[in-house]
Formats: C-alpha cells, sequence, structure tokens
C-alpha cells in the first residue's frame, strides 16, 4: 500500500486538530495556512 500525502491535505488536518483544541488560534491558523498557500501559488512550489 502506497500512502502519498500533498503539503496542503497535511496542513489542513493539523490546522483543523489545532483549531479544535484552541479555538482562539483560529485567526492565527487560518492566515498562516493562506500565506503558505499563496507562497505556494505565487512561486508555483510543487511540494
Amino acid at each position: 500500500m502506497d500512502i502519498n500525502l500533498g503539503l496542503t491535505p497535511l496542513v489542513s488536518l493539523i490546522a483543523g486538530i489545532l483549531i479544535l483544541i484552541m479555538p482562539r488560534l483560529l485567526n492565527y491558523i487560518v492566515a498562516g495556512y493562506l500565506i503558505l498557500v499563496g507562497v505556494i501559488g505565487v512561486f508555483n512550489l510543487n511540494i
């Protein structure tokens, strides 16, 4: 069995778990996620 995980689903999973544990982190997690996805999109990185 071969499991291939991309960066975006993995970051989303971790962010979701952190939001469930600490809801106050929501603003920071969403901001970090958007910045990360934006940088990947602007520089066309294949991660």
